[in-house]
């Protein structure tokens, strides 16, 4: 009896560790699927990379936006309804730097596009 139950038990770590590496191939298949389709589908490296560099501003520009302006009203709450001088003084000095960094984020945003097409193909052409 002790004798049967210890081969059952060699035969269930075996399909168990057999289960392991089918379960490891497949992941393995279907993200070799998911890497490989999308490298085939893009022009080139470079036109690739640029796409998702300009999605990737996008969203950081937007989720600044709102981050910027829930800083700013809660700077100017601060600023408007506190008594302490301090603590104005500290309000104000955050909403000048909160809306300083938000012109920054912008202004990049739109130096870039601006000069992309200026040196288009890697080589300076003056209009």
């Amino acid at each position: 009896m002790a004798n049967d139950e210890k081969k059952q038990d060699q035969r269930d770590g075996i399909a168990h560790r057999l289960g392991g590496w089918v379960h490891v191939a497949v992941i393995a298949c279907y993200m070799a699927v998911l890497f490989v389709q999308p490298a085939a589908a893009a022009d080139d490296m470079w036109t690739r990379f640029s796409n998702i560099i300009a999605d990737v501003y996008g969203e950081l520009l937007g989720i600044s936006t709102i981050v910027a302006v829930t800083a700013a009203a809660v700077a100017l709450l601060v600023r408007m309804i506190s008594r302490n001088e301090r603590a104005v003084a500290e309000a104000t000095s955050w909403l000048k730097r909160i809306v300083v960094t938000w012109i920054v984020l912008n202004t990049l945003g739109f130096i870039v596009a601006y000069l992309q097409p200026l040196i288009q193909g890697g080589q300076y052409t003056p209009t």
